[in-house]
């Protein structure tokens, strides 16, 4: 009920991640394992690698407007922390599996926020993508339904769409318009 009531759900049951129609989030359940391993071990036990941790970060998003306003400043400097931590160019990123709720507030923020991190002085298109939009929001799950999406569009080299999308907000193809 404080969900409804607080404006966070959308009112026709879909999720429009990055998309202008996007008018709240859908409540989920499920859950979801993946199995880190270092990758010598997983070659050595003949496992199928979908993908590869290549770095990490980590921080909060410090004072917000409300909890449907993300703190672009914060996302930022988490990507930032993230690609150089793994040695990665930002610019040679060609998709980024996001959060992406479907919210009028939340979306454009982050959306932006990867623009000015990846898609500054960009040459190249870089997509962005929720897997919210097929399952809607798994809430703790929601990270590693992301991750499997991820891992299993590396795997079969596509990137799968967001469902439903028809008109884009600005922000889901990262180029060099944000510099």
């Amino acid at each position: 009920m404080g969900f409804s009531q607080g404006g966070f759900l959308s009112p026709d049951g879909i999720c429009y991640s990055f998309d202008d129609r996007g008018n709240g989030y859908i409540r989920s359940e499920g859950a979801g394992l993946i199995i880190i391993k270092p990758l010598a071990q997983a070659l050595r036990d003949k496992d199928k690698v979908y993908a590869m941790v290549r770095g990490s970060a980590a921080n909060q998003d410090g004072a917000t407007k409300g909890i449907s306003a993300p703190n672009p400043l914060a996302q930022q400097q988490l990507l930032k922390e993230a690609y150089e931590d793994a040695g990665i160019d930002p610019h040679k990123v060609q998709y980024v599996e996001a959060h992406g709720t479907g919210t009028f507030v939340g979306d454009p923020i982050e959306a932006n926020s990867i623009g000015k991190v990846i898609g500054t002085k960009r040459k190249d298109v870089c997509y962005i993508g929720s897997i919210k939009s097929n399952i809607g929001h798994l809430e703790p799950a929601s990270g590693v339904a992301g991750i499997a999406k991820l891992a299993l569009a590396l795997r079969h080299a596509i990137i799968p769409p967001n469902i439903r999308s028809e008109e884009r907000r600005v922000g889901t193809e990262c180029r060099s318009r944000w510099s």
